[in-house]
């Protein structure tokens, strides 16, 4: 498995190229925004009817997150569902994933702002947990330090890549996850909300085949970085 290590407060983590995090010293598996259930949310609300396959091929990701890991434990970092309804709406076949999924494994629930409330789904439900000196949230909280979140979707372009790729967005003081789903739009990291967030320096990770860092951008500056620059992750010498 390609993954790109990083150090946040004195832990080591593997950034993957799929969006998932892992925590190997915990055989840990983190994974942001599934946002299940969206193609049924919409129908539902918007009356709009899409293809309802994001449930599964996000699952199907998952499964091969969760085994290429060797996971004993899993959080699932908020907005899994795209609402509560949507767990509900999970067909058998899409149930019967998750429970074998949790099988033997610790499976922990974050609350998102899409699903801000208990699942009926197997599992621990929690507000946010802390594992040592890492704290897992859906939202970022201001002047956190050792803090893992997901929420804003992050993606990032660079020269020559196309269209903007999901990314985590690193410093010393905290991680933002990209979404995991199959379905999900994304938030440019030079939006001023990220930028506040993620301030000076910071790296992108792009998702893919491989991992790749490059320095955040910031504003007018090129996503390569000044001349001469070269993405660093927290923790590399």
């Amino acid at each position: 498995m390609n993954t790109l290590p990083l150090t946040l407060a004195g832990e080591t983590l593997h950034l993957t190229g799929s969006g998932a995090l892992i925590w190997p010293d915990r055989a840990l598996v983190c994974v942001s925004d599934l946002h299940l259930g969206k193609s049924d949310r919409i129908a539902r609300r918007e009356g709009r009817m899409l293809p309802p396959y994001e449930t599964r091929a996000t699952l199907a990701r998952l499964t091969d997150a969760v085994a290429g890991a060797d996971a004993r434990t899993v959080i699932c970092l908020g907005d899994s569902f795209d609402d509560l309804a949507g767990q509900d709406a999970l067909d058998d076949e899409d149930r019967d994933t998750i429970t074998a999924l949790q099988a033997g494994r610790e499976w922990i629930w974050i609350e998102g702002n899409h699903d801000p409330g208990p699942l009926t789904l197997d599992g621990t439900h929690r507000a946010e947990v802390r594992l040592g000196a890492l704290t897992f949230r859906h939202i970022a909280a201001e002047g956190a330090s050792g803090e893992i979140s997901g929420h804003y979707h992050p993606k990032c372009r660079l020269p020559g890549s196309g269209g903007g790729r999901p990314c985590f967005l690193a410093n010393r003081d905290r991680l933002i996850l990209p979404a995991f789903g199959a379905y999900t739009g994304g938030l440019a990291c030079t939006d001023p909300v990220l930028q506040r967030l993620m301030p000076h320096p910071s790296v992108a990770v792009l998702t893919g085949p491989r991992p790749v860092a490059a320095p955040m951008p910031r504003g007018a500056v090129p996503a390569h970085g000044p001349p001469g620059s070269r993405a660093r992750l927290p923790g590399m010498r």
